[in-house]
């Protein structure tokens, strides 16, 4: 069974289908960049353009998670769990008009886990297929 890069709370995940009902599909960008950080930004599907070097760390609640390719670089002995929590969070995120912002919480990897990932070998790059 392959190994999850990324996860999410049950209260994320309560959030992330309310999100769904008022925008459809979704997708979730961790950039590491500007305005939150290293907060996950989560957009309608179509409106955001992932890149060549994006990496796909798998799917949520029916929503793709992709990576910066330079902040995988950081976080590929990461296991990612998607969560929520009160406050405003970047205007640019989905969840921000409700007063939560989603965020991740992380832990390393076991080395069981790792060696799995190594032979799995890197995730995918670019867009996948919807």
């Amino acid at each position: 069974m392959p190994i999850e890069r990324v996860t999410v709370t049950p209260a994320a995940e309560s959030l992330l289908r309310k999100m769904q009902g008022l925008h459809g599909p979704l997708m979730f960008h961790q950039s590491g960049g500007c305005c939150d950080g290293s907060a996950p930004m989560c957009f309608p599907r179509k409106e955001f353009r992932v890149g060549q070097e994006d990496v796909y760390l798998g799917t949520i609640v029916d929503t793709p998670f992709y990576i910066g390719g330079s902040q995988f670089e950081y976080w590929q002995h990461t296991h990612l769990t998607v969560d929520v929590v009160k406050g405003r969070g970047s205007g640019f995120s989905v969840e921000a008009p409700e007063g939560v912002r989603f965020l991740i919480r992380s832990r390393v990897f076991t080395d069981d886990e790792y060696a799995a990932l190594q032979k799995e070998g890197p995730p995918p790059r670019g867009p996948q297929p919807d």
